[in-house]
């Protein structure tokens, strides 16, 4: 299901999107907007419904999702002014704002031992999805002449085989959860007492903002590589989804490895090498004109983007009670969003700027590069004070006579 519906979501955005709006006539300083409309819903309703989800069930938040996978598509057939594209987006992005979280979330509870590893493996067959998406895309904008109206009836497709392949989740089961009806306030209480814990634990907080910052680079890359590769190096159709396609291609093999690594050695080390990766390539990316070095540095950044969250949601979902696995799924995401959302909206006011291209990327590495320093700090600062505790509690069973 993962691997249609990311098919679908993505090939609705990557190469289309930002050729789509501009053959609409969209503003320049609306293209943002645009771009950030569809991770707007991931704000709004990541959170509550993978908080219910921990109490009603996962497997109806699922089908939801399917049925928006199925029926957003096609809406984009009917479009034909710009700001209608921002409504559409916007409806859009409800299916994968509520499906992602709710998934993890499911794999956590099922592989408590090896969530690094599981829930990896699930987000590549996400990106399998992301990568034949900009290739697809690229290749039916090429064979139909930028027929934008044809894609979208391909991402129907998909759409619709995303939710096929969730209706086999009826011959299935949830997780238990309790069988004792609740009241709509009792369910209320619940869930804002499982946000309480996740607001009130530093550590997620720390996680949740890494992968904020990996979410507003990935959101601006990959919205404008295309369009720098388009509109600055003219690239065809095809080699633009190549290069962008590489972005997510690495991912598939690189999640799942670096998630067991991570159950092996830990969370900290992972984070930090990805951080530093996946900011070095973008300094450059701006400077480079050759497709070869092109596609390999978009190869070095999707490796880093990829060391970095294959871990943040095994490193939250261990860090809150098993009660609160969806709450902390959801609220993982929501930072996700929140991020996504507002890297393109930033970035297209720096486009706007003498800055360009130049200054997008740039400052893309800056931000991931300062969450790096942040993260690491608050870590040797937890270990530091951890070690102190330890200290202390050893002296008091030492002055203790026995």
């Amino acid at each position: 299901m993962g691997t249609f519906a990311i098919l679908s979501s993505t090939m609705s955005k990557n190469p289309v999107l930002k050729p789509f709006s501009t053959y609409l006539g969209t503003p320049p300083e609306w293209t943002g907007i645009v771009a950030s409309a569809s991770t707007i819903p991931g704000i709004i309703v990541s959170l509550p419904a993978a908080s219910l989800s921990d109490i009603l069930g996962r497997r109806k938040f699922l089908l939801v999702a399917g049925f928006v996978f199925a029926s957003a598509p096609f809406l984009y057939l009917f479009i034909t002014a710009w700001w209608q594209l921002i409504f559409v987006r916007f409806y859009h992005g409800f299916a994968t704002a509520i499906f992602v979280p709710v998934a993890e979330a499911s794999i956590a509870e099922l592989f408590p031992d090896k969530r690094g590893e599981r829930i990896s493996l699930f987000s590549s067959a996400t990106y399998v999805g992301r990568v034949a998406a900009p290739i697809l895309g690229g290749a039916l904008l090429l064979v139909t002449n930028s027929g934008f109206y044809a894609l979208y009836l391909a991402v129907g497709v998909a759409g619709i085989a995303a939710l096929i392949t969730g209706l086999l989740f009826w011959a299935g089961g949830d997780a238990p959860v309790s069988t004792e009806k609740k009241s709509k306030s009792e369910i209320i209480k619940k869930v804002f007492q499982g946000w309480r814990v996740i607001v009130g634990n530093h550590s997620v907080l720390i996680a949740s903002l890494i992968q904020a910052c990996q979410y507003y680079a990935f959101g601006v890359v990959e919205f404008y590589l295309s369009g720098y590769l388009k509109e600055s190096i003219e690239l065809s159709w095809i080699l633009t989804g190549i290069v962008t396609g590489s972005l997510t291609a690495i991912p598939i093999v690189a999640k799942p490895y670096m998630g067991r690594v991570s159950d092996r050695i830990g969370r900290r080390i992972p984070i930090v090498v990805g951080c530093i990766v996946s900011a070095l390539p973008l300094l450059v990316i701006p400077h480079v004109t050759n497709f070869w070095v092109l596609l390999s540095l978009a190869l070095i950044y999707g490796f880093g983007f990829a060391t970095v969250t294959a871990v943040t949601p095994a490193l939250v979902s261990e860090l809150v009670p098993k009660e609160c696995v969806g709450a902390s799924m959801g609220f993982l995401d929501t930072m996700m969003d929140v991020g996504q959302t507002l890297g393109p909206i930033i970035s297209g006011f720096i486009l706007a700027s003498s800055l360009q291209y130049g200054g997008v990327f740039s400052s893309l590495a800056i931000v991931l590069l300062s969450s790096c320093i942040i993260f690491a700090l608050f870590q040797a600062r937890t270990q530091s004070r951890n070690k102190h505790t330890l200290k202390n509690l050893r002296h008091t069973l030492e002055a203790k006579p026995n």
